[in-house]
Formats: C-alpha cells, structure tokens, sequence
C-alpha cells in the first residue's frame, strides 16, 4: 500500500483547527503571545479558519507557518470524531486535543515509511516497509479510548529500525564525498552545523539525523540521498542548493529554511512562499 502524500499534509479546510487549540506556545521570536494547551489562539475563527493566515509572519506568527500536522487534524477531526467539532460538542474537546499528539507522531512516521517505500535503492525491503505503513495506518483508526493508551514510543522503535535500513541502503548509492569541507564541525549523525560554512559542499549521501543545520549556509550544495530526519533547518540557507532524492525530507524543514527559485526539491514538494524567488 503507498500512501497518496496529499493525505500525509495538513488539511485546514477538512480540519477544526486542532493546532490551533491543543498546542502551547510561548511568547518569542515564533510566535507573539503565551497559549496554553487546549486554550484556542486568539486568531482563530468561529468557522476554525485562521484570522490572519495571510500574514503570520508579520504579526509574529512565524512557528505556525513552519508546522505541519502531517495530516493527523483533518482525520481526528472527520474520522476519529466523525465530523463532530469541539466548539458544538465541548464534551468531545478533551480528548480530541488528548489524541492529537499520538495521530501528529504516527502520521509523521507514515510519511518517512512512505518517503522510505518511494526509494529504489531500498527494494530488498519494501514488502517490510509496506507492512510497516498498514501496521501504522491501523493505528491511526484506533478508538479515541485506545489512540489515549497507546504506547507510540514503542512502535515509533519498532519503526525506526526499518527507517535506519532505509537510510543505509538509500546512502549507500550515492557517489563518496569528495569536497574538502574546511572546518571544524564533523559530518553525521546529531552533528553540531549551527552556522557551519558548507557553500558548495557534496554532500551527497551524508547522514545528517538530527544534526543542527540551524543558519548553516548549504547555497548551492549537494544534498542528494542524505538523510535529513529529524535535522533542524531553521534559517539554513538553501539557496541553489540540490535536494532531489534526499531523504526523509519534510515540507517544515523547507518552511524553516531559507531558498529561492533555484533550490532544487523533490517533485512532492513546494518552494515556500517566503524564499526569495
């Protein structure tokens, strides 16, 4: 089973907006005021509509446009609580915010299981990756009373056993680095990159989990096969960078990162509205 990606992405119009609602934030440079969990945002509409979706940049509203849900809002809103929204049924409001957290994670995995699934260089594992995805989407269409027990740390381990296979095979078929990076930050796995000058580096192949790429200045490097999950791209300068075929990628990270017209992405994803065209 491959999953449509369209289904993988937030759908406001078929939401209540939950993101809105169930999330906290803090008053900084993302967003402009305090909210706490379960306490709707003060520009969120009667119809569940953002009041100022145009222009949550300006109003300093910037970690709303570097979120995705991953699809998780639209189906708690229209398959867990059948079309039943939280401001006519209040009864419903508790669990619908309790559940959204566990839906937000086992979509996300659904989203690399299927960026993992859509991999070549990962055939000799794809029937595991397909039962993976049916054994995740079963999870999703729990009972609210079992999505609120649910061990999703356990299955997320479970899970990233495959991605880890995933990545290896997928790396494994990119040409070796050749560039002669100088500095002192190490390439890999969790690395330290915040502000790292890496213009033009070949980075072809690179694993980059959870490494800090925060205002890292990638302009015109190579990006293909890297695994990317969990990396931290705020404000990491794409611009001219090539990222088709990398791995794990997701729409936030483009949403946090700088680019423009010549970063080069994968064909299911969008150049952010803010890069410089």
């Amino acid at each position: 089973m491959l999953l449509d990606r369209k289904d993988l992405k937030g759908d406001c119009e078929r939401c209540f907006g939950l993101c809105c609602v169930a999330l906290p934030f803090a008053a900084s440079g993302d967003f402009a005021i305090d909210k706490h969990s379960g306490q709707p945002c003060r520009n969120l509409q009667e119809d569940f509509r953002c009041g100022i979706h145009n222009k949550l940049r300006q109003q300093g509203f910037r970690g709303c446009t570097v979120y995705d849900c991953f699809g998780a809002g639209q189906k708690i809103s229209q398959i867990t609580f059948g079309g039943r929204d939280w401001r006519h049924n209040p009864q419903t409001a508790k669990q619908m915010f309790g559940v959204f957290p566990a839906l937000w994670h086992l979509h996300e995995l659904l989203w690399y299981l299927t960026d993992a699934l859509e991999k070549q260089a990962a055939e000799s594992i794809h029937t595991e990756l397909r039962v993976a995805i049916e054994d995740t989407e079963q999870l999703t269409r729990l009972s609210v009373e079992s999505l609120l027990e649910l061990d999703v740390a356990a299955h997320r381990a479970k899970v990233n056993t495959l991605l880890l296979q995933a990545s290896e095979l997928v790396r494994a078929q990119a040409p070796k680095n050749k560039t002669n990076i100088r500095h002192k930050k190490t390439i890999g796995r969790g690395a330290d990159l915040i502000g790292a000058k890496l213009q033009g580096a070949d980075l072809r192949g690179a694993y980059l989990r959870g490494a800090y790429l925060i205002a890292a200045d990638l302009r015109n490097a190579d990006l293909r096969h890297a695994d990317l999950i969990g990396a931290d791209m705020r404000d990491t300068d794409l611009s001219g960078a090539d990222l088709r075929d990398t791995l794990f990628l997701t729409q936030v990270q483009l949403q946090s990162a700088k680019g423009n017209s010549s970063t080069k992405l994968p064909s299911s994803f969008v150049h952010p509205a803010h890069w410089d065209k």
